[in-house]
């Protein structure tokens, strides 16, 4: 994903954030994306990693009343390295695991998912505080943290296993993701048609341990400075100029009374 691409999109999204704050027309139809196709892989230009170690990470466990309120959302936005740093960096996140799913092979493993014949695809599930951020929240990240208009590519990495996709958990998150797709495409946020694949959540395979917190633990390596690290930038960027039209907007607002 290019800088010039990255500024634009940037402009872009701070419009269609604010303009998202007016009410939708209730009933209002919502058509599913389109569906990626299938293309051959063409592997990934990514630098060598440690040997595998194939034990899904544990999740902590609680119940107490804050944990009750937490959440559950997975995205495939390319690399999962990438789309993990940035969601790692949203208020109301509490945990970001990168895996593999939308296939039918079982146990999965990254090689076998990088000839790109098991279906999968490389995704995060998040899980999250639904009082401090919501899942039309997450979905803006995940729109604005990739490319969904090339198909089965982002940036040097090529195959469906890069493909963008969302896999609900839920009929609630069906219809937010289907909402958003719909006034995305009205508001032509994007200069090509979004590529986006939407279907239900069957099994979640975490990644091995070594590809967690990759960029945490390899930010200076040549991929991460080079893919994912402009990506942070204009994240924060992002949300500087979103808290900056939301004070304006309020400020507005107030002066009108």
């Amino acid at each position: 994903m290019s800088l010039r691409f990255l500024v634009a999109l940037l402009a872009a999204w701070v419009s269609f954030g604010v303009a998202c704050h007016a009410p939708a027309e209730d009933g209002a139809a919502a058509a599913a994306p389109p569906k990626a196709a299938a293309s051959a892989p063409k592997g990934k230009a990514k630098t060598a990693k440690a040997s595998a170690s194939k034990g899904a990470a544990e999740q902590p466990t609680g119940e107490t009343a804050k944990t009750r309120t937490l959440e559950k959302a997975t995205f495939g936005g390319g690399c999962f390295w990438c789309i993990e740093a940035v969601f790692e960096q949203v208020k109301g996140v509490k945990s970001v695991v990168s895996g593999y799913a939308g296939g039918s092979v079982p146990r999965p493993y990254y090689e076998l998912v990088g000839t790109g014949t098991t279906g999968h695809a490389e995704v995060v599930q998040i899980e999250y505080d639904a009082d401090i951020v919501t899942y039309d929240d997450l979905l803006k990240t995940f729109w604005s943290a990739h490319d969904p208009t090339t198909l089965n590519r982002q940036g040097p990495d090529e195959g469906t296993q890069y493909r963008s996709l969302i896999l609900y958990h839920n009929d609630e998150q069906k219809l937010a993701a289907q909402k958003m797709y719909n006034k995305l495409t009205a508001a032509h946020v994007f200069a090509a048609p979004i590529t986006t694949q939407l279907a239900p959540l069957t099994r979640f395979y975490p990644a091995e341990r070594y590809h967690q917190n990759y960029y945490r633990n390899h930010r200076f390596d040549p991929y991460c400075e080079a893919e994912i690290a402009p990506k942070l930038q204009m994240m924060k960027l992002k949300q500087a100029m979103e808290r900056r039209a939301a004070t304006s907007t309020d400020k507005s607002a107030g002066g009108d009374q």
